[in-house]
């Protein structure tokens, strides 16, 4: 199964302060962490949606293999409008997208993880969660394109699409709480980093 990651920067980073894409990750910056995270998690291209700073991030991103920019001049009315972006981008060989946002660290285990249960079952809609709770990433199916060009932030983007097929959703739960880490402060930076730091290859 071909799937391609969706790889959303596009935000003002207000609580932030600064471009959360250009964090310090690991050596490197969070938008190079996480492209090269989701090519070594078996995503096919890495289609990265940019916003504010555009520039900024683009200077850093550019050099990135499989990597398509595309820029979301809408990004200030929300997220759901870099997914619609996002999906234009998308290669018509793919069976999937995986949809990320650049505040979200995951590891290519987990990628990993979640494309093969996704390609093994007939599931629509394959999400990560821990203790019961729905994370991120999420894969969806190209039958879902569809709904997910029409999404809007009155109607609670993509959670209206999970809503509508949650009967057609697997979950697959992991060991640790990494579907649930959110950076959007920089104690949470400094939090994730630590995180990070003592996880090692468990998903």
């Amino acid at each position: 199964m071909r799937v391609c990651a969706l790889l959303l920067a596009a935000g003002e980073s207000v609580r932030m302060g600064r471009p959360k894409a250009l964090l310090p990750w690991q050596g490197g910056t969070l938008v190079e962490f996480q492209v090269e995270q989701l090519l070594a998690g078996g995503m096919d291209r890495v289609v990265l949606v940019l916003g504010h700073d555009a520039e900024a991030v683009r200077r850093v991103a550019s050099p990135l293999a499989r990597t398509t920019i595309v820029l979301n001049p809408d990004y200030a009315t929300g997220k759901t409008s870099s997914v619609r972006t996002g999906l234009e981008a998308i290669p018509s060989s793919a069976e999937a997208v995986l949809v990320l946002a650049v505040d979200q660290p995951r590891p290519a285990a987990l990628i990993r993880r979640l494309r093969q249960a996704h390609a093994t079952s007939d599931a629509l809609i394959t999400v990560s969660g821990f203790g019961g709770r729905h994370g991120h990433p999420t894969i969806f199916r190209r039958e879902l394109f569809p709904e997910m060009r029409d999404i809007r932030e009155e109607t609670q983007g993509l959670r209206a699409v999970l809503h509508r097929h949650r009967e057609s959703t697997q979950v697959i739960e992991t060991a640790t709480r990494v579907p649930l880490i959110d950076i959007n402060t920089p104690e949470e930076h400094r939090d994730a980093l630590a995180f990070f730091a003592s996880l090692g290859e468990t998903p």
